[in-house]
């Protein structure tokens, strides 16, 4: 997997903890001997406005930025946010999203048009292979909802070939000590969650 080089495309909106879920997955890649780049893009405002973070490891990478089409992992922390950069998948792609709204501002002041619905649908029919995840409800039952980001990256890391204790370790390391424990547990609520 050194060789070639791979992406991941996180999107959502401000305040999901996009960026504290990059550095997460940069720290364990770069953990692991990766050479790693990453870009990260923010909306409007800091909460609430269009956030995506591009992921790029291998064994050199010349560019943070993913060229179009060719990132192999989605992870959408919004639905509406997600399904926007469906089209930057490959081919075998795969789109890992949390299936929860957030409906923007914009939206609500009539400055844009009505967030559109069927979107799970739309993904459906995509071709994409694809993983709908309650990650907002999941985080709820941990009792902080902050946690989403978390349940989302534990989702992805199984599907990255790494060892799960290199990533609880990077937990430890980088999530503040009062919130670790939570984290951790989130971590190992997407890390075993069945979408079948």
């Amino acid at each position: 997997m050194k060789d070639t080089v791979n992406n991941i495309l996180l999107s959502g909106v401000g305040g999901q903890g996009i960026l504290t879920a990059s550095n997460l997955i940069c720290e364990v890649l770069l953990h692991e001997g990766f050479d790693v780049k990453k870009n990260e893009i923010h909306g409007m405002s800091q909460r609430g406005g269009s956030v995506t973070s591009h992921i790029r490891y291998g064994e050199k990478v010349f560019s943070p930025v993913i060229p179009h089409g060719e990132a192999d992992y989605l992870v959408g922390f919004e639905l509406l946010e997600g399904y926007r950069y469906i089209d930057t998948l490959r081919e075998k792609g795969q789109f890992i999203y949390n299936n929860y709204s957030i409906v923007p501002g914009s939206m609500l002041l009539g400055r844009e048009s009505i967030y559109p619905d069927n979107l799970e649908e739309k993904i459906s029919a995509s071709g994409y292979k694809y993983y709908s995840l309650p990650a907002e409800e999941m985080a709820r039952e941990l009792g902080n909802t902050r946690v989403v980001n978390t349940i989302l990256v534990g989702f992805l890391a199984r599907f990255l070939n790494i060892n799960k204790d290199v990533w609880l370790e990077a937990i430890e390391r980088i999530v503040k000590k009062k919130y670790a424990n939570l984290n951790l547990k989130a971590f190992e609520t997407g890390y075993s969650y069945d979408p079948e």
